[in-house]
């Protein structure tokens, strides 16, 4: 008999990704809020092709709405959790800091209550590289120092590690938390970096490099990220563990832009003449940004003999493939 996952954030890119490729070795019951974030037709869109499967079965509910969330974990027996639901972006906690309360921090809390009370002793949830912070002990290691986050989303992911520490204590919950590092391609997040200088290249606008181009960022690629939580399914869940999962190939975004122009111009999305310079804005850093990511995955090679190995320009690639047949 399959296991029944349950996956918030369901409609989300990584949700998606995942309930996607697993979705024949597993009962899915997906959460979604599917709220404006971002276009909601591009959820909709993954949702749409995740409903043609029968192993699929969704429901539109807010994790922090607590009765709602009850209900469908007393209805449905549920073996895995998997808590990829989150209000998402650095920036865009300055300006909507209760929706990281809400989302984040309350939906967090009542994801682990509902876990206690229909005993199910098995979750797995999203943090963050971001609670790294403005950390120069680069790669990032897991015992690396992350008490000083440097925006509010990095300190809701942050608490999310901590609470996740006290109900495996307190409850026996095996909880795995993993830090994603800078997660992209095929039906990504529009407001993501990568999507998002996409379009403005595309449509003869400007982009903003901060701190002059010289942020340096560990892509990991979604066909990474998706294996790599395939490989912890497949195995017994530790008592609580943190790991982070990342490329561990940092790449100056100068250099990045450099590469998606490349793709775009092999795309013919871009005239063969491009000329990148005058497209691009330099501006100092941004409040809540920070100058590096640099995974350290050693902790998940030793434990489950993998690690994310795309190459950025191979990711990016299949990215701007995928985005010419949804766009155009």
């Amino acid at each position: 008999m399959k296991k029944t996952l349950l996956i918030t954030g369901v409609s989300g890119f990584i949700g998606f990704n995942l309930a996607k490729k697993i979705m024949n070795k597993y009962q899915i019951i997906g959460l979604d809020n599917i709220n404006e974030y971002y276009d909601i037709n591009l959820k909709k869109a993954r949702l749409k092709l995740l409903q043609e499967n029968e192993n699929f079965k969704f429901f539109k509910c807010d994790i922090s709405n607590k009765e709602q969330l009850n209900e469908i974990f007393k209805n449905n027996k549920i073996d895995i959790v998997i808590n990829l639901a989150a209000q998402a972006g650095v920036r865009y906690s300055l300006e909507k800091p209760d929706t990281y309360i809400e989302s984040n921090i309350i939906g967090f809390y009542n994801i682990l209550e509902c876990c206690k009370n229909n005993n199910i002793k098995k979750l797995l949830y999203a943090s963050s590289s971001s609670v790294y912070g403005e950390n120069k002990d680069v790669p990032f290691k897991i015992e690396t120092d992350t008490s000083h986050p440097a925006s509010l989303y990095a300190a809701t992911k942050k608490t999310n590690e901590l609470l996740a520490y006290t109900y495996s204590s307190i409850f026996d919950i095996s909880c795995i938390g993993l830090r994603f590092f800078s997660v992209y391609g095929p039906y990504g997040r529009p407001d993501m970096a990568y999507y998002n200088f996409t379009e403005k290249l595309i449509n003869n606008e400007k982009i903003k490099l901060y701190n002059y181009g010289n942020c340096k960022r560990d892509f990991t690629y979604i066909d990474d990220v998706v294996e790599s939580l395939e490989k912890i399914l497949e195995k017994d869940f530790p008592k609580y563990k943190i790991y982070n999962v990342g490329n561990q190939n940092p790449i100056k975004m100068i250099d990045f832009i450099e590469i998606l122009k490349e793709e775009l111009i092999n795309n013919n999305l871009l005239p063969k003449n491009f000329n990148l310079n005058s497209h691009i804005e330099m501006l100092p850093m941004q409040p809540g940004d920070v100058t590096e990511t640099y995974s350290d995955t050693t902790e998940f090679e030793k434990d489950y003999n993998y690690s994310p190995k795309t190459s950025i320009k191979e990711g990016i690639k299949r990215f701007i493939e995928w985005y010419k047949k949804y766009k155009h």
